[in-house]
């Protein structure tokens, strides 16, 4: 079982698709939600021992394909020197914002060997697991992380991020360079522990046109993305809403393509290339349907793959929260008893 994923990475042969899900662990969970009423997210992710038992929870409930590490993309900001807390109703706050060349310089980046307790949680799920199940690490993508920190925490606009990328590019791009300087021996450590391959989440990528795209994330991604496979892992570059300019996506590298829900798998695939895997795609909310429904949906996603080597069935984007564990696993029994029909 490890091997269909490693082998879907790889573009090559398997008996069906591997099937994960982003945010397989969390809230829609009863187990984890019973470890919520007594320990805070960040307790979970820095206690290797809670951060394994939450990991392994649906790789147990879901009977998947592969297991990702339960940790948060914002955890490399504590290293850097900034405040992190998340505030319920509201999510992650950041303080102070990083919004001055000043700010910039005071950034650490030497710390990362800090965050080693996401590398003994995946060693935790690696041995739990016996070699059974690939296990996969994570960071964020260059651009969500640093649009983080400038505008503190959520945002809908990001007019502080875009401001500061377009009237001081110099001060963006030393940021860039930092915030990549840290994410890197942050995804060796995980690769140390035992991870299987590295996920580059860029969940706010969809908010830069195709020009601010290349010009003020594309580099810093690739830089990150070619330190990360130089440790013989291979990575999985996944970002929402960027549908606009994937051959742009695409040129940041990666072995595995991750397509939101926005795109039609088959003709997202066809304009990248066959020379990537691709991971997705189905719609989150998909999973609160109907039976019937969700079945079409499923279906839809593997008949756009059309039984090529190198998909991974995953969603378009995390599970949320209200989503019935029963239809989840509904829909990997979904994907086990498909059968394509081979593209000629």
């Amino acid at each position: 079982m490890r091997q269909r994923f490693l082998r879907a990475c790889a573009r090559q042969p398997v008996d069906r698709p591997p099937v994960w899900f982003m945010r397989q662990a969390g809230r829609y969970m009863a187990e984890y939600r019973a470890l919520r009423r007594s320990h805070s997210i960040l307790e979970i992710c820095k206690t290797p021992r809670l951060a394994a038992e939450v990991t392994q929870q649906p790789v147990e409930a879901l009977d998947v394909d592969a297991a990702i590490v339960f940790a948060d993309l914002l955890l490399p900001l504590e290293v850097m020197g900034l405040g992190l807390e998340f505030v319920k109703g509201e999510g992650p706050r950041i303080d102070p914002p990083v919004r001055s060349a000043a700010a910039v310089r005071r950034l650490q980046t030497d710390r990362s060997a800090e965050l080693g307790y996401v590398g003994e949680s995946i060693a935790l799920v690696r041995g739990h697991l016996g070699g059974r199940l690939p296990v996969i690490g994570f960071v964020g993508a260059p651009f969500t992380l640093a649009s983080y920190m400038i505008e503190g925490g959520g945002s809908r606009h990001y007019a502080a991020a875009k401001s500061l990328m377009w009237g001081e590019p110099e001060v963006w791009r030393e940021l860039m360079e930092r915030i990549v300087d840290v994410l890197a021996p942050f995804a060796a450590l995980q690769v140390a522990g035992g991870a299987a391959a590295i996920q580059v989440f860029d969940s706010w990528v969809g908010a830069l046109s195709p020009l601010d795209y290349e010009r003020f994330a594309l580099p810093y991604s690739r830089d990150l993305i070619a330190r990360i496979r130089a440790q013989s892992v291979p990575v999985i570059h996944f970002g929402t809403g960027n549908g606009a300019y994937l051959e742009l996506f695409r040129r940041a590298g990666g072995d595995v393509l991750g397509l939101d829900w926005r795109v039609e798998l088959g003709s997202a695939w066809d304009r990248v290339g066959h020379g990537v895997a691709v991971q997705g795609n189905l719609d989150p909310i998909a999973l609160l349907a109907p039976l019937p429904e969700l079945r079409a949906r499923v279906h839809a996603v593997l008949d756009g793959a059309a039984g090529r080597p190198g998909h991974i069935f995953n969603l378009g984007h995390g599970i949320i929260p209200q989503t019935p564990v029963e239809h989840v696993r509904a829909a990997v029994q979904m994907v086990r008893d498909y059968r394509a029909v081979p593209v000629r």
